[in-house]
């Protein structure tokens, strides 16, 4: 990842514990351009962010929070949820006094990751994202630095959920893989956008785990009128018959009835349903480094 990393990874490091424990490893911090980590502890009435650097107090300007694209002004409400939070900076400089004055920048750590990182990355490549909040449409990611990419919904697993909670929890790290970039400029290239489901293997890949015969656990995700959709894994779902005793999400209990790759295709038959119990089923990588060029989810012998 080139040193680059989603906010929160560097904190409890060896070196960056080290770099601000004191003003003369601050100033080699500096003197080297490294980019450290702290949790502001406030938000003054300016909105500068105040940090707690042991001997040092580090002060963030408001100007300095976030990267911004040309005529865009950072939002007050962009500083004040930093608060508590773990963020990325460099220390621009020390001012000497009772007790020294550190003022830091998020905002130039965030040019130093896409310039050196983010830019440098094209279509397929696999990085490690950090979970920083849900939108009903999508999961917003960490992709270093601070910098938020989306990972929309449709692209989170092949198994089809109704909410990205039913995937991730807050403050998780997954791996992603580059999607695309759009025409908002950001940096030099555009905004990324995220992919996730090309990394949990194929439709082959995920049956082999499972055998005509077995019970095993799902998770409810549909119900149509023709039958219930039931993930038994991210990237693959079978189809029981129609009952009124179910509620999407539901966790349960299927017989693997039949596993027909030639029509892609899994039938289950529905034994029990836990009650009210969410399920959650453990995401698998098949992929977690490395670049992806070309995915064909369905087998070859896939007919349609």
């Amino acid at each position: 990842m080139s040193g680059y990393y989603p906010e929160g990874i560097l904190i409890n490091t060896v070196e960056n514990t080290k770099a601000i424990r004191s003003v003369a490893e601050l100033e080699k911090a500096m003197q080297q351009e490294m980019i450290l980590e702290a949790r502001a502890i406030l938000c003054d009435n300016e909105f500068n962010l105040i940090f707690d650097l042991g001997e040092v107090r580090g002060v963030m300007p408001k100007c300095e929070v976030a990267v911004c694209e040309a005529g865009e002004e950072i939002r007050d409400i962009a500083v004040i949820t930093r608060v508590g939070k773990a963020c990325s900076f460099v220390v621009e400089r020390i001012e000497y006094g009772e007790k020294p004055i550190a003022y830091l920048s998020r905002r130039k750590a965030q040019a130093a990751c896409l310039a050196g990182y983010l830019d440098l990355l094209e279509d397929g490549d696999v990085i490690e994202v950090r979970v920083t909040h849900f939108e009903p449409f999508g999961a917003f990611c960490d992709i270093g630095c601070g910098i938020v990419s989306l990972l929309s919904i449709d692209c989170i697993s092949v198994s089809r959920i109704s909410h990205p909670s039913d995937r991730f929890y807050l403050g998780q790290y997954i791996h992603a893989a580059i999607k695309g970039r759009d025409e908002v400029i950001l940096g030099a290239r555009g905004r990324i956008a995220l992919t996730h489901k090309e990394l949990l293997g194929t439709w082959k890949q995920n049956a082999e785990k499972f055998a005509i015969g077995q019970t095993v656990v799902g998770i409810v995700r549909s119900i149509e009128t023709y039958g219930i959709f039931i993930e038994l894994a991210p990237n693959l779902a079978g189809l029981a018959e129609w009952r009124a005793d179910v509620s999407v999400g539901q966790a349960c209990a299927v017989y693997i009835k039949n596993i027909i790759p030639s029509k892609m295709k899994v039938k289950l038959v529905l034994i029990d349903a836990f009650g009210g119990e969410k399920g959650q089923i453990k995401t698998e990588y098949y992929i977690r480094s490395g670049s992806i060029r070309d995915f064909r989810y369905a087998p070859e012998e896939y007919q349609k």
